[in-house]
């Protein structure tokens, strides 16, 4: 099942998925350690709120060509459903739990985001409307993505996708509100960063 260019393939979309864009710019715009700061988060939001719009941004695109690379490694080398989702997984753990920071890293929304981009485009898209309502409705980021992220499994249920592609988007859905258990206390406590609020 597992030949040895499909271990390559996922060894290679964990250490895509690993590459932490947002300490390396942080490092590189201002000299810091994003992670002494704000949230001490190394994804889009914190570095956004820390060092501004445009790194935020540049963070984004970069953080979701992770996904959609590691994704595309796979398809075009050949590989089955079943190894494309396992890359796709290996990209998000790479930047959930990088092996260049200790396996301390981000919240997989924006490398999520892009390899569900690169395997169920429509979807995707049906999850960034529930995130900008979600975020236009409460403000909140990070409730914001968890909504995105619950709603994939009814995206791809919805668009007729395969056992493995329900089974991969459960997977994505569980691990997004896993990665934000301190946002989810926060919201709970009525302490979490809204947009749009000074910062303290």
């Amino acid at each position: 099942m597992f030949s040895l260019t499909t271990l390559l393939i996922i060894l290679a979309a964990y250490l895509m998925g690993s590459i932490p864009f947002g300490y390396l710019l942080a490092r590189l715009w201002k000299g810091i350690d994003i992670r002494q700061y704000g949230s001490g988060n190394i994804g889009t939001t914190n570095v956004w709120r820390t060092l501004g719009k445009g790194p935020g941004i540049i963070v984004f695109c970069l953080d979701v060509l992770k996904g959609a690379a590691a994704v595309l490694l796979a398809k075009q080398t050949g590989q089955t459903d079943l190894m494309v989702l396992a890359a796709a997984v290996a990209a998000m753990a790479g930047h959930s739990w990088p092996v260049w920071l200790g396996f301390k890293g981000g919240k997989i929304i924006a490398t999520g985001a892009g390899a569900v981009l690169a395997i169920a485009p429509k979807a995707l898209l049906l999850c960034l409307l529930v995130w900008l309502l979600t975020l236009a409705l409460s403000r909140y980021v990070s409730l914001a993505s968890i909504m995105a992220a619950i709603t994939i499994p009814v995206w791809m249920a919805v668009l007729n996708y395969s056992k493995y592609y329900l089974l991969f988007a459960v997977l994505v859905a569980a691990l997004a509100i896993f990665k934000h258990r301190s946002n989810i206390k926060r919201l709970m406590a009525g302490t979490e960063f809204k947009v749009g609020q000074k910062k303290s």
